[in-house]
């Protein structure tokens, strides 16, 4: 392959046609996207055809689309919810990071491992892929939810704890600055007031800059963009720089910019570059594993995997359920660290470097890597359905009352319930709203504890929980409903295959629920799977409103309208 790739383009092409290719594949055997890309750095790397010659480049391209995740990621954050979150996210968090070295440094004596190696690999074994996980959670529509909050919150205190410890290590001589990995060089304080003076350049120009200055970039939007990817970049470079990292550089990027009225412009515009970015981070990761590596250790390797697995998923539901959170939101929230890093191999591929371990200590991590980051984007990605299997043996980690939970649950919730409305975007609350200018009582219900909110102001009774979770369902007032309306997204295919709408459908009327059940669509392909699913009437909101306007156009008699509020441009996120 090297007489023929002979430029960076010709590369990156070839990749393309691998990652399309393999990618088609797995999705005719309904494999996750993840899966599949990383598949292709493994075909591509030195193990297989050895086509990635030009590494820079991919780096390059990886990193940029590791910057623009995250941006992306903190436009969407609700600084009061993070407010709010931030007990449990620095507890599991630090938790998770003290159980994960501790116990895997004791696996690594008890498997005849040095001192100075097991140190490496249980350091190592601390490190959660960001990327990967964002990225999922982002696919499932679930990064909005209590338990993607409370995840993401925890994995950024990981990430920071890493930080500060690989700074402690080269500090101490035991291991030192990373080559490329953007925690090198600097200090425990200098990494503090750098993070400190990031924090407080965000804060002022979101007071003072930001609003203004997008109100003018706005008039020109393809401005807008180059502008939104300069300051993924530019704030992804500085945290790499002051050794915090590019992720938390993009992340406070995001922020910087969440409080303007073109977050969601600026959002839907950039998540078509994020995907195509991203392939290329999955291609560096496959790319960089050795499987030549991977014969020594293998007993050893899968003991530290099912360790990860179960180990680190474990911990944090016992933090969480010990917090006051209900086992549901712990279980899902774990699934989360059930994987190692890529930071894990150039960590151990650092101590490598200086002599401190042996090469098959990479080897080792190495297949951790590989069986944690597939096995954890499976659980991720069939996440329901591990907590449905699983939920009859997790009842000890839930304090009674859940008393993190209620604040944001509709406790208050009034009797004559007649509609209950899952999914609290645009759509499902236009619906709401105009339910009870009719006197009808109406309650929605939704796992974004922002939309809860937004409903609660507009006077209107709320639920907070998920769709999917037949013990939260059944205690819903579903006897006294007469219509289940449903407004939730169905996933994107390729990465997860569950139609919350069908599951929703059968978990309502497993509970007792008698009455109808309307489902939106923005498919008609999709309404005969509905009907057969259970679905009494399918709304296509396109297709409705077409037929309205179409109906006024042609001079049709007029209902008497009544004013209603609109939803402001800030309430757009949960369409």
């Amino acid at each position: 392959m090297e007489t023929v790739i002979h430029s960076p383009f010709a590369e990156v092409a070839v990749l393309l046609v691998l990652a399309a290719i393999i990618g088609m594949f797995g999705t005719l055997l309904r494999q996750p996207l993840i899966v599949s890309f990383i598949a292709v750095g493994l075909i591509a790397g030195p193990s297989a055809l050895d086509v990635v010659q030009f590494d820079a480049q991919i780096d390059l391209l990886s990193e940029l689309g590791i910057a623009v995740l995250l941006f992306l990621v903190g436009l969407k954050l609700d600084m009061k919810l993070i407010r709010s979150l931030g007990q449990v996210s620095l507890l599991t968090g630090l938790g998770q990071v003290l159980f994960t070295s501790v116990f895997g440094y004791m696996i690594g004596l008890s498997l005849g491992l040095g001192d100075i190696s097991s140190l490496y690999i249980a350091v190592a074994l601390t490190f959660s892929s960001t990327i990967i996980i964002v990225k999922l959670l982002s696919d499932k529509r679930e990064i909005d939810s209590l338990h993607g909050q409370i995840a993401l919150g925890f994995l950024i205190v990981q990430d920071l704890v890493v930080v500060l410890a690989m700074i402690v290590l080269s500090a101490i001589g035991i291991g030192s600055a990373t080559e490329g990995g953007g925690h090198g060089g600097g200090s425990v304080l200098l990494v503090l007031t750098s993070g400190v003076a990031m924090v407080g350049l965000v804060i002022l120009f979101v007071r003072y800059i930001a609003t203004p200055l997008t109100e003018r970039l706005a008039r020109t939007p393809e401005l807008l963009v180059i502008f939104a990817i300069s300051m993924a970049a530019m704030f992804a470079a500085i945290g790499e720089s002051f050794g915090l990292g590019k992720e938390v550089g993009g992340l406070l990027a995001g922020v910087a910019l969440a409080s303007t009225p073109y977050r969601e412009t600026i959002a839907a515009r950039l998540a078509p570059l994020r995907d195509f970015l991203l392939l290329f981070f999955f291609i560096a990761l496959g790319s960089a594993l050795d499987l030549s590596l991977l014969g020594a250790h293998l007993a050893g390797a899968l003991v530290f995997s099912v360790f990860v697995l179960i180990g680190n998923p474990l911990i944090v539901l016992v933090i969480m359920g010990a917090l006051g959170y209900r086992k549901r939101t712990g279980f899902l929230a774990g699934l989360t660290v059930a994987q190692i890093s890529e930071f894990s191999l150039i960590f151990v591929a650092m101590g490598v470097s200086l002599g401190h371990v042996q090469q098959d200590a990479l080897g080792l991590v190495t297949m951790v890597g590989l069986v944690t980051i597939a096995a954890s984007t499976y659980m991720i990605t069939y996440s329901h359905k591990l907590y449905a299997f699983f939920e009859p043996f997790l009842g000890v980690f839930e304090r009674r009352g859940t008393p993190r939970e209620p604040s944001e649950a509709g406790a208050h919730r009034d009797d004559g319930i007649k509609v209950i409305v899952f999914g609290l975007g645009r759509f499902g609350t236009a619906i709401g709203m105009r339910l009870k200018k009719r006197g009808i009582k109406v309650l929605g219900v939704d796992f974004n504890p922002l939309a809860i909110r937004r409903w609660r102001a507009l006077g209107l009774e709320t639920e907070f929980g998920d769709a999917t979770d037949p013990e939260f369902v059944a205690g819903l007032p579903l006897l006294q409903a007469q219509w289940i309306v449903s407004t939730l997204p169905i996933h994107p295919t390729g990465l997860t295959h569950e139609d919350t709408r069908s599951t929703l459908i059968q978990v309502t009327r497993t509970s007792g629920f008698r009455g109808r059940i309307a489902v939106a669509s923005h498919h008609s392909i999709d309404t005969d799977q509905l009907f057969a699913s259970g679905a009494d009437l399918v709304l296509e909101p396109f297709q409705d409103a077409a037929d309205r306007a179409v109906d006024l156009l042609c001079g049709a008699e007029q209902e008497e309208r009544t004013e209603i509020p609109r939803i402001e441009t800030e309430d757009k996120q949960s369409a």
